[in-house]
């Protein structure tokens, strides 16, 4: 990675900061680099499967949409919007026909943004129960650490499908 590249890529990033803000910054550093495997692709491109279970990046973010609902704003007892979708099947990770990429992202946007409010709103030792599992507890810090690593995991699966559509690496652009 560039010099240039790498420090694009942390712009941001609080060095020095407080557990929230820190684990807060890595979260968008992963949901940023998820929205760049997007850029400049067509709707054939981001709905393209291209693995023998279907993965594709419009999938992954809807997935990843679902998720941050989930375990952000359903755990702590906060409003989530009606989802269109089963998330508890694998409805999630697949973009339907009559779903638009646009479409999609907004959606994405959305539980960003709400998920980013219960961050903010909420201490870290803060504790909810998680929609399938009521009976298990789970901090707000628990759940920052859990959607970094899926987002993280979920942003790599990006990184394959992207390079094997037209060969784009990297977590964020080359500069």
């Amino acid at each position: 990675m560039a010099t240039d590249e790498a420090s694009d890529a942390n712009a941001g990033m609080p060095y020095a900061g407080g557990e929230k803000e820190t684990l807060r910054a890595s979260l968008d550093r992963h949901r940023d680099a998820v929205l760049w495997k997007l850029r400049g692709l067509d709707e054939e491109r981001l709905r393209r499967p291209m693995t023998p279970t279907g993965t594709n990046l419009l999938g992954l973010v809807k997935h990843l949409a679902s998720v941050e609902y989930g375990w952000f704003v359903g755990t702590f007892g906060r409003e989530v919007e009606p989802l269109w979708f089963d998330p508890y099947s694998d409805e999630d990770m697949h973009a339907s026909d009559d779903e638009t990429a646009e479409q999609i992202v907004a959606f994405y946007g959305r539980a960003r943004t709400a998920a980013d409010r219960t961050i903010a709103e909420l201490p870290l030792d803060a504790v909810g129960h998680p929609a399938w599992h009521k009976d298990r507890e789970v901090s707000l810090r628990w759940v920052l650490v859990h959607m970094i690593e899926e987002t993280a995991r979920h942003a790599g699966h990006m990184d394959i499908v992207r390079e094997l559509i037209d060969g784009a690496t990297g977590d964020y652009p080359a500069v």
